[in-house]
């Protein structure tokens, strides 16, 4: 790091968080520069401020501290013991400053910066893989921090700025949150293959009421949704198991171990048969979410707007 580097306009605006310290953040950077060169023209040059503007912001701050820093000789200074001890805690600050300035300037670079995307679990293995993989095509360098989750931690990683943006089902109804729908998903009823109902093509949810279901834990987005679609049905679903993947539920509707609402599996599970429901009409919307009024970064933005592009494609259709 070079000395002009650790002081520049950016650094010296914004060094120093703890109350007692921050009003001498400006001072302090000042201070630095003085001692670095060893001579106050050269530095108030150096900092495009008049020389005796600078002089007295370094007096003032000797004052406010009740410390001699500088040993002055004509425009030439020299540290005093206190003042090397201060000025070493302060390059240190502005080298921790300037560490941070270039992270997040990577961070939101338009060609190399990151996107911090979150998705539901049952969008991971086609939907996700085919966005990225698209968006990377024109946008090879963009950066990715992926994050699986149910919805409610995924909601609560959004509004925390943890996560920039969600694939998400169902879609949020929240004023701080944007929600854009891209797709439907039918969900079926998988059975055993030896269930009662599984020679049969199309059901009605009211016929498996007294079934023992298997569904995610509560706070994922299929959970909530197998619920709302009972509850439309007319009854409160049976739980005898609740997992938290998928295929997991699949794995255990081939065991018998009970019937459960879940999109299309990718190939077919030996042992499961899959029933289109005709009532209620069982179909989840997927969409995007974002933090409403938050700036998105350039590369965010990026993959939002591609994201949209394919609004309507996100899918096989069945």
């Amino acid at each position: 790091m070079t000395h002009e580097s650790s002081l520049r306009p950016l650094c010296l605006a914004e060094l120093g968080q703890d109350s007692a310290v921050a009003p001498l953040a400006p001072q302090l950077a000042q201070f630095a520069a003085v001692a670095r060169l060893e001579h106050v023209t050269q530095a108030a040059q150096l900092l495009g401020m008049p020389q005796p503007t600078l002089s007295r912001a370094v007096a003032r701050l000797e004052a406010e501290l009740g410390l001699d820093l500088l040993a002055r000789q004509g425009r030439t200074v020299r540290l005093t013991r206190a003042g090397r001890l201060l000025l070493g805690s302060v390059e240190r600050a502005l080298g921790e400053l300037e560490r941070g300035v270039e992270q997040a300037r990577a961070e939101t670079d338009p060609v190399t910066g990151r996107v911090a995307f979150g998705f539901l679990h049952t969008m991971g293995t086609d939907a996700v893989p085919a966005l990225l993989r698209g968006f990377r095509a024109e946008h090879p360098q963009v950066r990715f921090q992926l994050v699986q989750d149910y919805v409610a931690a995924m909601l609560e990683r959004l509004r925390a700025g943890e996560l920039d943006l969600c694939l998400v089902a169902p879609l949020p109804d929240a004023p701080d949150l944007t929600a854009c729908p891209l797709d439907e998903q039918r969900l079926y009823l998988a059975v055993p293959s030896d269930h009662r109902l599984a020679g049969r093509r199309r059901i009605r949810l009211a016929e498996v009421a007294d079934e023992p279901f298997v569904t995610l834990e509560r706070g994922y987005g299929l959970r909530l949704i197998t619920d709302a679609f009972c509850a439309e049905a007319g009854f409160t679903p049976r739980i005898a198991f609740e997992g938290e993947e998928a295929e997991t539920l699949r794995g255990l509707v081939a065991a018998g171990l009970g019937v459960a609402l879940l999109p299309p599996g990718l190939v077919p599970r030996p042992g499961v048969v899959e029933l289109e429901v005709t009532a209620p009409r069982t179909r989840r919307a997927i969409g995007l979410a974002w933090v409403t009024g938050r700036p998105l970064t350039p590369p965010v933005a990026a993959f939002r707007d591609f994201v949209r592009s394919r609004r309507g494609r996100l899918l096989d259709h069945d």
